[in-house]
């Protein structure tokens, strides 16, 4: 019995041990699986947030690549849109400036409708004039047009180059020596050689001693408004007016002549016999180119009035002793003579041949050589190419133009022919203009005249740009400029004149 409750006690205490060891396991179980849970769930959380912010970055880098992109394509649409208005904007400039065009080509179809319906107009009107002038309809008109156009072209230079190709040099020459020979024949002209000097007869000696005046005032204001030396004591009877320019003397022996005819011989009545002479100068000009043009077969309608004006200027123009005029109407009707023959344009032989040397008339006054004057003063009034191209032709070695090969032929028959030109004269005269040119290239030098065949230059100043103290120093700039680029003999006398009036009138 003991036994067994030794074995009842020994067995409760080994469930109780079993039940307190389970127990206490089963708590250490749970409390580890707690744990174990607890240590789960906080690495799941530790992932979870791991996740969360890597999920939040990547959305963060999400987006700003999609703000970059968004940024990029409103940027690409804006400046789509900006090259969309910009052709726009030209698209509408261009349709305005064609809008304009169209306008300003409707406006010019208009105006040259109407010019069209004016010319159509003038041109009927003239063709009733010339149908009632002539007396032909304009059938008949035109049929005398197409006849003359025939006749003119009918035997023209190319051909007779051609002919003249294919016969001998012997055949050339005698041809050409024959054209010359007609041409100088129909041509007698004479010939008179221009000098320095001119004369005015006296109604008595006694007009020497008023001609010269108190202190010779008289002569000295003469010389001083004309450029010409006069020469009182020389010969009896006549008073010598010297100087290089025909211009000058003649200005000089009109006005001496109006005042010996007047009787009244001071400075004032001197002065407005000198503006006497130059007007009539230039209307005697005038009516020189006039005459010349008359002579010619030219029409005053032909040329413009200033370049007659300019024509007659020649007239009082020497070239190595020959006139201008004379040697510009010789060469025009050489020309002429010479063209007729060769089938030329007679026009272009007329007139160009006439205007040849028209650049001598202005070469006093104007730079340059006066072949490219000549040319200029024809272009300026509107004369074709091929006349004005006479100028320059007849100095070139090889002329364009039969016109131009023409017009220097007769050029220098006219200055060739015996006792024509006279070599040491233009020389005397070309030294006496660079003289002059020298001494005009100073500033405030209103004017000059060489005088005295160049031993003396008269220069006049303008007194507001040079004093008293200037006036000195220039005279020696001008001596020694003429020193370093003149070759003279001799020494030249320079005259320099300060001279200022004032005019006030009392009323």
């Amino acid at each position: 019995m003991t036994t067994f409750i030794y074995l009842l006690i020994g067995a409760a205490a080994g469930a109780g041990i079993g039940w307190y060891i389970r127990d206490t396991k089963g708590k250490t179980d749970a409390n580890s699986a707690e744990a174990k849970a607890l240590r789960i769930v906080q690495e799941a959380e530790n992932k979870e947030k791991d996740v969360l912010i890597r999920a939040k970055d990547k959305a963060v880098k999400i987006l700003e690549e999609a703000r970059l992109d968004q940024k990029r394509m409103l940027d690409e649409l804006n400046n789509e849109r900006a090259e969309l208005t910009n052709r726009e904007n030209q698209f509408a400039s261009k349709l305005i400036e064609l809008d304009d065009k169209r306008k300003q080509l409707e406006s010019e179809i208009a105006n040259a409708e109407a010019v069209k319906v004016e010319i159509e107009k003038l041109r009927d009107e003239e063709l009733a004039k010339i149908q009632e002038v002539s007396g032909l309809t304009k059938e008949e008109a035109s049929s005398r047009i197409m006849q003359l156009v025939e006749q003119q072209n009918h035997d023209t230079i190319v051909s007779r180059i051609r002919k003249l190709d294919e016969q001998s040099q012997d055949e050339i020459d005698r041809k050409a020596h024959n054209i010359l020979a007609v041409a100088i024949q129909r041509q007698a002209a004479s010939h008179v050689q221009e000098t320095t000097t001119s004369y005015v007869e006296l109604p008595s000696d006694e007009m020497k001693g008023r001609v010269i005046g108190r202190e010779g005032r008289n002569i000295k204001a003469i010389e001083q408004l004309t450029g010409c030396e006069l020469i009182v004591d020389e010969s009896p009877g006549m008073i010598t007016i010297s100087g290089f320019s025909p211009i000058r003397r003649q200005v000089a022996k009109r006005a001496l002549e109006k005042l010996l005819s007047d009787g009244r011989i001071h400075p004032g009545r001197i002065e407005d016999a000198v503006g006497e002479a130059k007007r009539e100068l230039a209307i005697d000009m005038k009516k020189a180119g006039e005459d010349a043009l008359y002579e010619l077969g030219i029409s005053t309608a032909e040329l413009d009035p200033k370049l007659v004006q300019i024509l007659g200027r020649m007239k009082y123009r020497t070239s190595y002793g020959q006139n201008a005029l004379m040697h510009s109407m010789e060469v025009a009707h050489l020309s002429i003579a010479i063209g007729e023959q060769l089938g030329a344009d007679m026009r272009v032989c007329r007139i160009g041949g006439l205007l040849h040397d028209i650049g001598k008339a202005v070469d006093h006054d104007l730079q340059g050589g006066h072949p490219e004057l000549g040319y200029q003063i024809m272009k300026k009034f509107g004369l074709p190419e091929e006349i004005c191209y006479q100028s320059i032709g007849h100095h070139e070695d090889k002329p364009r133009t039969i016109e131009a090969v023409i017009v220097k032929a007769a050029d220098a028959i006219s200055g060739a022919r015996p006792g024509a030109r006279k070599d040491s004269y233009e020389q005397y005269i070309k030294r006496l203009e660079e003289l002059e040119k020298v001494v005009n290239s100073f500033p405030g030098i209103d004017r000059s005249y060489a005088i005295q065949a160049g031993r003396e230059i008269r220069v006049f100043v303008n007194p507001e740009a040079i004093d008293d103290l200037s006036a000195e120093k220039l005279a020696r700039d001008i001596a020694n400029r003429l020193e370093q680029e003149l070759k003279y003999p001799g020494e030249i006398r320079i005259t320099l004149i300060r001279e200022k009036r004032v005019v006030e009138y009392a009323k």
